[in-house]
């Protein structure tokens, strides 16, 4: 499965969004790069369906425009105007070439949902690799109203419970890629980078300093 990231050329404020390009041309979140359309129409012709982690304007901001250009179904778990497939912790959705187990991850947002699959975690803003507060496993922000560190802390852990580990033998290596909603792809030990999260997340002290 090839995956783009899509909203690179970005030069205002947006999430990162990703083109997975395999069986379902899927777009895991839309951003708020007023060019998405163009970059997607780089690499495919049409778009089967776009997934969102959740709502916040930095992830859905284009939906509108993608819709218009595209016309895909749509995947949320939260209610929107446009969502054809609602999205419930423990369902199925496919990405790309690959099965993903739908994990309600709350407390940056309340709809917030990540995707993981034997190989790879689209974690939204649940948990990234980098943004500026922590490199190598970072978390949310939760000073804003409606967010709470505590429940992002127990959605950390429900994530890690439903990511495959590997095995002993080799056959399986768990997952190894990470596309996040902020900062940098990354590749590697997916679940030490969550845990190094889960650590930070669970000292409680301010990611930010003036927060």
């Amino acid at each position: 499965m090839d995956v783009y990231h899509v909203t690179d050329e970005a030069e205002t404020f947006t999430c990162n969004a990703f083109l997975a390009v395999g069986d379902t041309v899927t777009l895991v979140d839309v951003g708020a790069y007023e060019g998405v359309v163009d970059v997607i129409h780089r690499h495919v012709d049409d778009l089967d369906a776009v997934v969102l982690t959740h709502q916040h304007s930095d992830h859905v901001a284009q939906l509108e425009a993608v819709l218009e250009a595209f016309d895909p179904d749509v995947y949320a778990y939260g209610d929107h105007p446009a969502r054809t497939h609602a999205l419930e912790d423990g369902d199925s959705v496919r990405i790309g070439d690959e099965e993903f187990d739908v994990v309600y991850t709350p407390g940056h947002a309340d709809d917030h949902v990540s995707f993981v699959s034997e190989t790879t975690l689209f974690s939204g803003d649940v948990v990234v690799h980098d943004d500026g507060a922590f490199d190598y496993g970072s978390f949310g922000r939760t000073d804003m109203a409606g967010q709470s560190r505590e429940r992002l802390i127990e959605s950390i852990r429900d994530l890690l419970e439903r990511m495959p580990s590997g095995d002993e033998g080799g056959e399986s290596a768990g997952v190894e890629h990470m596309y996040a909603g902020h900062g940098e792809v990354f590749h590697g030990d997916v679940r030490d980078v969550v845990e190094t999260a889960l650590e930070r997340a669970e000292q409680r002290e301010p990611k930010y300093p003036d927060e």
